[in-house]
């Protein structure tokens, strides 16, 4: 992958300009370029919640898995914010649900610690594991039990008996 500290196409992605990223798109702007954190215009676009522009570029071949240079990829980051829509869009283009970031983070472990409920059962049902650890050992219903989400702990013991 290309890399750049700026760029056209990031700051269109950053204004929410779907005109300007196609347009960026059809004229041969790379959709893999990064900036300097590894981080792409998919997961730029995700972080945003746009699920119309993460379309666009995936479209434009866009590498679903990227990770970033701390591991994370675009599924991760929606996990983390909630962005169900964008999460079903990723689900049912590819993404890799057994994917780990540098600390042993998966998707599931950050919607399950964020209290994402249905993403946590959409997660699981693409074939995500309950039962991964991260660095520190920690599994998605640890995590959530580490932030006090007793509906989520709840959710997770009546997945794994599935």
């Amino acid at each position: 992958m290309q890399t750049t500290t700026s760029s056209p196409l990031f700051n269109a992605i950053r204004n929410q300009d779907y005109d300007t990223t196609l347009s960026l798109l059809e004229s041969g702007q790379s959709v893999n370029v990064t900036d300097a954190k590894g981080f792409s215009p998919l997961i730029l676009s995700t972080y945003h919640g746009s699920t119309k522009l993460t379309a666009l570029l995936l479209d434009h071949g866009a590498d679903i898995n990227h990770q970033d240079a701390s591991g994370n990829t675009a599924l991760m980051g929606v996990c983390f914010k909630g962005f169900e829509p964008v999460v079903d869009l990723l689900l049912e283009r590819g993404a890799d649900v057994h994917l780990k970031n540098g600390n042993g983070g998966t998707a599931l472990g950050f919607a399950a610690m964020f209290g994402h409920e249905e993403i946590v059962k959409k997660l699981v049902a693409h074939g995500a594991s309950l039962y991964d650890q991260d660095i520190r050992g920690m599994r998605p219903i640890d995590l959530a039990a580490q932030q006090g989400n007793e509906s989520m702990v709840e959710l997770i013991k009546t997945l794994v008996k599935q």
